[in-house]
């Protein structure tokens, strides 16, 4: 199919300025051929426009570099997938001693290990980040017992890099360079600031729903030990090229491989089903993929967040078609809901599901199984339910995530028995937060806000 380069960028544009994203970047691979458009402006003090150059934080797409580069140690013989992890990292630990014992390669890959996500914690600047990291996270408890379920976690991918460091002997940014990104060619990936400085790199802005974003008032709050799951700084270009690797069963366009034509099909196979299959449009998860299922055509990808810039990839492996979409800020939702329907629709025949959002007559649902404190390490979550029957939710950080913002206050809309729609989070703009029921497989009740599982207290 002929890409008409010409009609997508004005639509790219449209879509950019109606949704208010002050620059964007995107790629698509079709047929073979790589097609990158770019819009709109880096930075909106400066004005300096974007290119299709231009590098971008892709907050937690770095973790399926992270996968791909731990395939790449299972595919040496140095790893294998169900290694318990203390079998590499003697030092790593959660305050349950037999939990540890099970949690595994596979599962931290397929966040079934129950290591918690929300673990902000700076280790510094220095080489040990990541080894100080993990020693400062042994007393963080875990989300769930591990393999009882799905919990979205990026501690667990901190954890993963530092299993690649010590099996290497290189720092996890010196080996994401040398196994990965120098044998693909992706000369605009990179994981520090200072390797970012030599191009053209995008600003976060911030602001509420149906305006232009101002920028905000610094570029990367993260720490280095975040690399892992949360900073691989890159162009939309070079995200079709790694991706490209992928579909061409591990090989790069020279012949090189990267990966065996078994850890490419590992990845993409489901470990577990997604409970939430809206935060992040999941319908299961394999090793490092987000798994998605479009009426039967299966798709994999990954999205990602880091301050105001978001990431968004969908790959539909048998019509050979990627696309990747990079933002800097404002209705970033709506633009890919849009824009990826539209280009998904007419380059490989998928239809995405419709946005999630209240029922159009929503279900009776009776409330009092639901009702209850659930809680996870830094979140309280509180579901009551008023005189009138009307569900309420309060969702608060406690303990080391107290200060990071105050407690959200929402009205739960039912979608089904299970499923609900939450309404008046000023955090989440004018859309609802998908908050969904669900048990674990030792029958505890939880329920999932943000793809993380949070335990019935009381």
């Amino acid at each position: 199919m002929t890409f008409d380069a010409a009609r997508w960028q004005a639509r790219f544009d449209a879509l950019r300025s109606a949704h208010h994203v002050p620059g964007a970047s995107l790629a698509v691979l079709v047929d073979g051929e790589i097609h990158e458009l770019a819009g709109g402006v880096l930075h909106r003090g400066t004005g300096v426009e974007v290119t299709t150059d231009s590098v971008f934080l892709s907050g937690s797409l770095a973790k399926v570099y992270t996968a791909t580069l731990v395939m790449r140690l299972v595919d040496s013989g140095m790893l294998d997938l169900d290694t318990p992890v203390v079998d590499v990292l003697p030092e790593f630990a959660t305050p349950d001693p037999e939990a540890t014992k099970a949690i595994t390669i596979r599962r931290l890959l397929s966040h079934t290990g129950g290591l918690t996500c929300d673990f902000n914690h700076d280790s510094g600047r220095g080489d040990d980040c990541l080894a100080r990291y993990v020693e400062a996270a042994k007393d963080v408890a875990l989300d769930c017992p591990p393999g009882t379920a799905i919990s979205y976690s990026s501690l667990g991918y901190v954890v993963l890099g530092r299993v690649v460091e010590v099996l290497t002997g290189m720092t996890w940014d010196q080996a994401l360079k040398d196994l990965l990104l120098t044998p693909l060619g992706l000369e605009h990936s990179m994981t520090l600031p200072e390797e970012a400085l030599r191009f053209r790199v995008a600003m976060s802005h911030l602001g509420g729903p149906g305006q232009d974003p101002d920028p905000a008032p610094a570029w990367d709050l993260m720490p280095r030990s975040a690399g892992p799951y949360g900073r691989v700084i890159i162009s939309a270009g070079d995200v079709i090229r790694f991706v490209r690797m992928h579909l061409d069963g591990g090989t790069s366009p020279d012949g090189t491989r990267v990966l065996s034509a078994d850890a490419v099909a590992a990845m993409q196979r489901r470990e577990v089903d997604s409970p939430d299959k809206w935060t992040v449009s999941a319908d299961g998860w394999g090793l490092g993929w987000t798994l998605y299922d479009w009426d039967g055509v299966p798709g994999y990808g990954h999205d990602g967040s880091a301050v105001a810039q978001h990431s968004y990839l969908r790959v539909v492996p048998h019509a050979g078609v990627a696309v990747v979409l990079l933002t800097n800020g404002g209705g970033t939702d709506g633009l890919y809901a849009e824009l990826f329907r539209e280009l998904l629709a007419e380059l490989a025949g998928v239809r995405m599901p419709a946005p999630f959002g209240p029922a159009a007559n929503p279900p009776a649902v009776d409330m009092t199984p639901l009702v209850g404190t659930y809680r996870r390490e830094g979140v309280v979550t509180t579901v009551t339910q008023d005189e009138d029957g009307r569900a309420h939710i309060r969702y608060e950080f406690v303990d080391g995530m107290k200060d990071f913002s105050p407690p959200l206050e929402m009205d739960l809309l039912p979608v089904s028995e299970t499923v609900f729609a939450a309404s008046g989070g000023p955090a989440y703009g004018e859309g609802h937060i998908p908050v969904v029921f669900s048990t674990l497989t030792d029958g505890t009740p939880c329920v999932y806000i943000g793809m993380r599982a949070t335990p019935k207290a009381a």
